[in-house]
């Protein structure tokens, strides 16, 4: 009977902690959920993402065929031939 009633025992007390423990996680998503819902503060004379975002855009060329030959690490393989200046 005494081995029953510790099983019980333990068994009430596991379930505690998991309550707990889960009371824990849902107050930490409460907390960090309403500090990410805040809008940022913009200061006077800050880059804006949006404009940051649209100058990256401008540098891209289309895809190379020869990423090393711009790099300037090995010479191109296009058969082009010099200009020949009289």
């Amino acid at each position: 009977m005494r081995d029953s009633s510790q099983s019980i025992q333990r068994v009430k007390v596991g379930l505690i902690g998991l309550a707990a423990v889960m009371l824990l996680i849902a107050l930490a998503s409460l907390v960090i959920g309403s500090a990410t819902r805040e809008r940022p503060v913009v200061a006077i004379g800050a880059p804006k993402p949006e404009v940051v975002a649209n100058m990256g855009l401008d540098n891209v060329a289309g895809p190379s065929s020869e990423p090393l030959a711009e790099l300037g690490v090995a010479p191109s393989t296009n058969a082009q031939a010099p200009a020949v200046q009289p």
